[in-house]
């Protein structure tokens, strides 16, 4: 009995060290090379995350241009890192839960539908910057951060196509709001295994369809981008994109009643301040009649 309960206790304990290590490994910080230590400090305050709680890693210029060359202009790019992430990866089908700090060009929609792209679909992300940033090279951190708790590369032809999604999904929202790119590229992606074998005129036509759906107007430029896109994408899985399409889809639409909720709750509350406020003035009317 008692050789039962030593085994047992050993048991429990490498069990409970081994819990211990995989929660210490599920996340990471990925900073900026060119970031000073206040602006460091500043980015990990964004995080909500205190330094030296998680392990850091760096990403270099460098490292951005490998991911971003021939997506993206040179002027965005710029010649610095400092595009931040945090990530944490989370329990499969809990989705994707990311927020932005001083990123001005891509939205946590665009992330999580470019993420879904290179098969990251439940984590929580914030992506942050010290100063305003486009945020396209963000992308890169995620990788590397992902690559480095999972121990498994990504596969570098979905990281291409999720970085050239990303670029062209931005670059729609310039013109058409983030919403309206992202809901088309995604509608896109859920075609793969009919567009693979349409040609470019017929994939030009099912743009245009899906753009009227949403009472959007493409210029040739952007429905040229989003031709190249689909070809682009030829080269993955259709039906293991289509069901992460279809999983970001269902987690797009949850944090969207959670926002409609949150505003109706704080419009429902300015109607009680209203009121509140409306009853002490009369109260205070009728006093000063006294």
């Amino acid at each position: 009995m008692k050789k039962f309960l030593s085994v047992l206790l050993v048991f429990l304990m490498v069990a409970s060290m081994g819990t211990v290590a995989y929660a210490e490994n599920q996340s990471r910080a990925v900073i900026g090379a060119n970031l000073d230590e206040a602006q460091v400090a500043s980015v990990y305050n964004m995080f909500g995350v205190k330094r030296g709680s998680v392990i850091e890693l760096p990403i270099t210029n460098q490292e951005e241009r490998q991911a971003l060359e021939g997506y993206v202009d040179e002027s965005i790019i710029g010649t610095r890192s400092i595009s931040c992430v945090y990530v944490e990866l989370t329990e499969a089908g809990t989705g994707m839960n990311i927020t932005t700090s001083n990123i001005t060009w891509c939205t946590p929609d665009m992330y999580m539908s470019a993420l879904a792209t290179v098969g990251i679909t439940d984590a929580k992300i914030v992506v942050a910057a010290p100063f305003e940033v486009s945020g396209t090279a963000a992308l890169a951190g995620v990788y590397k951060a992902y690559e480095d708790m999972t121990g498994q590369k990504l596969d570098e032809l979905a990281k291409a196509v999720s970085t050239q999604e990303l670029t062209i999904t931005a670059s729609l929202a310039d013109e058409i709001g983030s919403m309206d790119s992202t809901a088309i590229v995604n509608d896109l992606k859920l075609m793969l295994s009919e567009t693979v074998k349409m040609t470019d005129t017929q994939i030009r036509e099912q743009i245009l369809e899906i753009a009227g759906r949403y009472d959007v107007q493409l210029t040739d430029k952007q429905v040229q981008q989003l031709i190249t896109l689909c070809r682009s994408l030829e080269g993955l899985d259709a039906e293991s994109l289509r069901a992460r399409v279809e999983e970001l889809q269902g987690t797009m639409k949850k944090v969207s009643q959670a926002k409609t909720q949150v505003v109706g709750f704080v419009q429902q509350v300015k109607k009680v301040v209203e009121s509140v406020k409306s009853f002490f003035d009369r109260i205070g009317d009728i006093i000063g009649l006294w």
